[in-house]
């Protein structure tokens, strides 16, 4: 088993550029994890909210709601926005 070096494993040509790939990368690994915790956060709100409106008579899902949702996220993400909104709303859907 070899062990690559840093310039290996970050495509990087010097290892300046590969000491400021890999602090950047260890960075958004630390984003990717406050990003996943915050959807899960989000997927059980969620369920609190679909749970409240199943037992006072109404349905699971909130078409309306889910259009404003997705033009908060084209508008501030543009159109690839709209797929990670509706990723993200496939994940809170049906919780409960």
């Amino acid at each position: 088993m070899t062990t690559k070096t840093l310039t290996e494993q970050t495509g990087a040509r010097t290892e300046e550029a590969a000491s400021l790939i890999g602090d950047a990368r260890e960075r958004i690994d630390a984003l990717d994890d406050r990003i996943i915790g915050l959807i899960q956060e989000r997927m059980a709100v969620s369920a609190v909210i679909q749970e409240a409106r199943i037992t006072s008579g109404g349905r699971r899902v909130n078409l309306a709601r889910e259009m404003d949702v997705l033009a908060h996220y084209r508008g501030a993400l543009g159109k690839p926005g709209t797929a990670l909104a509706m990723t993200m709303l496939e994940l809170c859907r049906g919780r409960v």
